[in-house]
């Protein structure tokens, strides 16, 4: 007993500290970890088995490519060409800049569309004379959305994918084409929000933009060219790696090692890039729900939702979305779903559920959800940090003002997707 209050003691401690963000999340995470292990509720051997190398091994082999590609410039040309296409019309900009946002992230870490994309967009901005902050905080919006659609899109599906054995299609078949509903419908609600910035006229200066030539955003062309082909073969093989008996994290090990080969690239230079701190936190994560699974939490809190749901399907499915998305507006939702991996693996082992229902619903809560609340993804605390240091303040309450209507418009849309596919 002393031992289960000492773990959830220390898990809830550290989920605060992590969500408050007032010290470094990694920092946390690891010293959570390592209480576990001092105060014997895990011994070393069992901390080492609870990491998922698989997760792991996938986010470093996509690190290093888009490290590799984005010295290409390929990102840059992206979005100077669907500017250039919007033509001074301002919705249509937002409506482009959103979709590549989105696109971008289904294949790129969220964080890392953000960098790419937002200083485009301020310099756009700027020439053509409109505030950025309607531009901006629909590509934070997409980030979010689109990392949803695909396996390497958002953490919260990689941790899934490996915890359910889902493959790379199988985000695709059932996420993708409704995260592109999302996606499209998303500058329609956020120019709700903006009419006064939306009916700028923006057509004056348009004659600046057009100066911008994307082709000079090309560093490297045949840095470029091998870059695509490698990460195509890498894509391709995603879309099988289940007929061919390969996990996720062998295939984005190998496509990174094929693209450091070709590229003749100092594999120094690309490891450097490889964000160590992210990795590092999910391997605290790991051990600290391990710690907590150990001791019994876990099965508690999943015998708790299934006896409010009364062994009720498509109540537990709903349930588990609209918790994942209300909790991951204002906690991390890594954390969170790693939280939540062994109560849904639980719920299947005392029931006869066909659990693919309620993964889907834990990735659409666990990711949407981040658009509820600055603090609740990275990306946008890194895109309000850009603007903030553009002279544009957002507030908690100005970002929650559009986030969280638009989280919980995407949510019921959810729910209706999820009931009419799976549970009707």
């Amino acid at each position: 007993m002393n031992q289960t209050i000492i773990a959830f003691i220390i898990f809830i401690t550290t989920l605060i500290f992590v969500s408050l963000e007032k010290i470094n999340r990694t920092v946390i995470v690891l010293c959570g970890a390592l209480l576990f292990i001092l105060l014997k509720i895990l011994n070393q051997h069992e901390a080492f088995l609870a990491i998922d190398f698989n997760t792991i091994g996938l986010l470093t082999g996509m690190m290093v490519m888009v490290s590799i590609i984005k010295k290409t410039g390929l990102f840059q040309y992206l979005a100077i060409k669907i500017s250039k296409f919007a033509k001074g019309n301002i919705f249509y900009l937002l409506f482009s800049l959103s979709i590549i946002s989105g696109i971008l992230s289904s294949i790129l870490d969220n964080v890392t569309t953000i960098i790419l994309i937002i200083p485009i967009t301020l310099a756009i901005c700027e020439n053509l004379e409109i505030s950025p902050v309607p531009l901006i905080l629909s590509e934070i919006f997409a980030s979010n959305i689109g990392g949803t659609a695909t396996l390497i899109g958002d953490p919260p599906n990689i941790i899934i994918g490996s915890a359910a054995h889902l493959s790379f299609m199988d985000f695709i078949i059932n996420l993708a084409p409704f995260i592109l509903v999302l996606l499209i419908l998303l500058p329609f609600f956020v120019r709700l929000f903006f009419k006064k910035e939306m009916s700028q006229n923006a057509s004056k200066n348009w004659k600046r933009i057009e100066k911008f030539d994307e082709n000079k955003a090309i560093e490297d062309p045949l840095l470029l060219k091998k870059s695509l082909i490698s990460f195509f073969i890498t894509i391709t093989v995603f879309i099988f790696h289940h007929n061919l008996g390969l996990e996720a994290a062998t295939v984005a090990l190998s496509g990174a090692t094929l693209l450091l080969l070709v590229s003749g690239i100092d594999p120094a230079d690309s490891l450097l890039e490889v964000e160590w701190s992210t990795l590092f936190f999910f391997m605290g994560l790991f051990i600290i729900i391990a710690g907590v699974e150990k001791v019994g939490i876990i099965q508690w809190l999943s015998i708790k939702i299934i006896n409010l749901t009364k062994e009720n399907l498509p109540l537990t499915t709903m349930v588990i979305l609209w918790i994942s998305a209300l909790s991951c507006s204002f906690i991390n939702n890594i954390s969170y779903t790693i939280s939540m991996v062994p109560i849904i693996h639980n719920i299947g082992a005392v029931t006869s559920f066909n659990l693919n229902p309620i993964w889907w619903a834990l990735s659409l809560g666990a990711c949407l959800g981040g658009n509820g609340t600055f603090i609740a993804a990275a990306a946008n605390l890194v895109g309000i940090n850009i603007l903030k240091r553009q002279g544009k303040i957002i507030t908690f309450r100005d970002f929650s003002r559009v986030g969280f209507p638009i989280m919980i418009t995407s949510i019921i849309l959810s729910s209706v997707y999820l009931y009419f596919r799976y549970l009707w």
